[in-house]
């Protein structure tokens, strides 16, 4: 699962690193960093433009929102899909052939179950400290009646790494830079990138503890982050 994640690069930082151009429809505060991000919340992915094709950053809810729901209701059970799923899905099988996008993010936080009452937070990240992307799926719902559009996007889950065992049955999908092209890129129906859908390479990651605060989700700063002995 992933439930929780941080974002330290703005929209500049993104852009650059993705190669990807901005929209300039949305406010510059919808890029500001996170410390705490959290479903239902509005955030940066990138994605395919359908005109020029190429990658265009934009801000989407967190929650994926089938395109043939009916109320636009779906977000809180659908901020991740499971990999092994995603294919035959009702929720997800569109968007998985169609709306791939990259999920910027610094790092994601988990909880370990330690007893019956305790769960201990850790912060979960590359070692280098790098930014990366999380494979997501993207969607494009439109209310009936008033004629709005709502996009919402989803991260994709697999089973845990070495690493993340010990913390967790799921992670994130973790993707390399050099699959990000292919991850976008629609293509062929029936040579999905599933292959790609696999846990990160343990010894290129690092788990910290981290206080509880991050748990309630009105807090957002940077000290959420700091390790705790």
């Amino acid at each position: 699962m992933c439930g929780r994640y941080g974002r330290r690069a703005d929209k500049q930082r993104i852009a650059e690193w993705m190669q990807a151009h901005d929209m300039n429809v949305f406010d510059d505060s919808y890029f500001a960093p996170s410390f705490n991000v959290a479903p239902q919340s509005m955030q940066p992915v990138v994605r395919l433009d359908d005109e020029t094709g190429q990658r265009e950053l934009t801000i989407m809810r967190w929650g994926l929102v089938p395109f043939w729901s009916k109320d636009g209701k779906a977000g809180f059970s659908t901020i991740n899909a499971r990999a092994e799923t995603i294919a035959s899905s009702p929720v997800y099988r569109e968007a998985m052939k169609k709306r791939r996008c990259l999920v910027p993010a610094d790092w994601f936080y988990e909880w370990q179950k330690i007893d019956a009452k305790t769960k201990q937070p850790y912060g979960i990240g590359l070692s280098d400290r790098k930014p990366f992307a999380f494979a997501g799926l993207w969607e494009r719902w439109k209310d009936k009646v008033s004629g709005q559009a709502l996009e919402t996007y989803t991260i994709v889950t697999t089973d845990p790494n070495e690493l993340m065992e010990p913390i967790h049955n799921r992670m994130p999908v973790i993707l390399h830079e050099r699959d990000y092209e292919r991850w976008l890129t629609p293509g062929d129906p029936a040579r999905s990138p599933v292959d790609l859908l696999r846990p990160y390479e343990s010894e290129y990651m690092t788990a910290w503890k981290v206080g509880p605060d991050v748990g309630n989700v009105r807090n957002n700063r940077p000290e959420l982050v700091e390790p705790v002995t």
